[in-house]
């Protein structure tokens, strides 16, 4: 995966599992990228006192990897999906880390000093 360093997140969309092998070549066909799906990950709920909050997270993120050589060209047309598609750094840098279990951190590539400042902020609320 060595050319798929990018990874994207595109929020509130499902990918059933029949439907993985098609996400690329769709994702080709409308976007004119090459991307790797790689997993569907649900949110965390929020949590108050120390307690979830009922009917927050269970929200279905679609993870994928984009070449390298088609960040450029996707880097607007992403923000125009819907819901717009971000870099998996500035999701988990903005608070993202505390929707997703701790694995996904090894997802990222850059940003470090706003995700560890967020990191720190998580730590904060529990």
């Amino acid at each position: 995966m060595s050319d798929y360093k990018q990874v994207c997140v595109w929020a509130s969309t499902e990918v059933p599992e029949e439907q993985e092998k098609d996400f690329a070549p769709f994702m080709l066909k409308n976007y004119g990228v090459r991307v790797k799906f790689l997993e569907v990950v649900y949110t965390a709920p929020d949590f108050k006192d120390g307690k979830p909050v009922e009917e927050t997270g269970n929200r279905a993120d679609c993870f994928f990897a984009i070449h390298t050589d088609d960040i450029n060209k996707f880097a607007v047309p992403r923000l125009t999906m819907n819901p717009p598609v971000r870099w998996v750094e500035d999701v988990y840098g903005n608070g993202g880390g505390k929707l997703y279990p701790a694995r996904i951190k090894k997802y990222c590539n850059w940003n470090e000093e706003a995700i560890a400042e967020a990191e720190g902020e998580n730590e904060d609320e529990t």
